[in-house]
């Protein structure tokens, strides 16, 4: 009788430290959100991933994919420019998406990386003809909602 006892204890504890696994690995999750359907370009498609790091800095990663090129718009453009809103400074210039051959391929994917100390509540990318512009044109490619 004993020894079925001791059999159960280690399987007692290794299950005492998976769940212990699944729990914390479902506060390093990061949010996923989708991009809303596009007027300017239909196809297109994509997400946000926001994860806050050890430091309180929010790492926002972008993966599209069916993006035109920024010259086949129209009007043709010369940028896509990726823009976030926060409570604390408002709307942002973040970076750029290069259009170009090197990132964009030929299936049309491209991705974008950037880290930011404010929260962002709502994320998307409109096509410009200067990449630093202070303040987002009229034709916004893809949007999220507020999160």
């Amino acid at each position: 009788m004993k020894t079925l006892k001791l059999n159960r204890l280690p399987k007692i504890i290794f299950i005492g430290i998976l769940a212990m696994l699944i729990v914390f690995s479902f506060n390093s999750c990061s949010k996923k959100i989708t991009f809303l359907n596009s007027a300017v370009v239909p196809a297109a498609e994509g997400i946000v991933k926001v994860k806050k790091d050890n430091n309180n800095n929010y790492l926002i990663q972008i993966h599209l994919s069916n993006l035109a090129d920024v010259e086949r718009l129209q009007p043709p453009q010369n940028a896509y420019v990726v823009w976030m809103v926060t409570e604390e400074e408002g709307t942002i210039n973040i970076g750029q998406i290069d259009s170009g051959k090197t990132t964009l391929t030929n299936a049309l994917r491209a991705s974008f990386k950037t880290v930011s100390s404010f929260k962002p509540s709502k994320i998307f990318i409109t096509a410009e003809d200067n990449a630093n512009v202070q303040y987002p044109g009229m034709q916004v490619v893809l949007t999220t909602d507020v999160f």
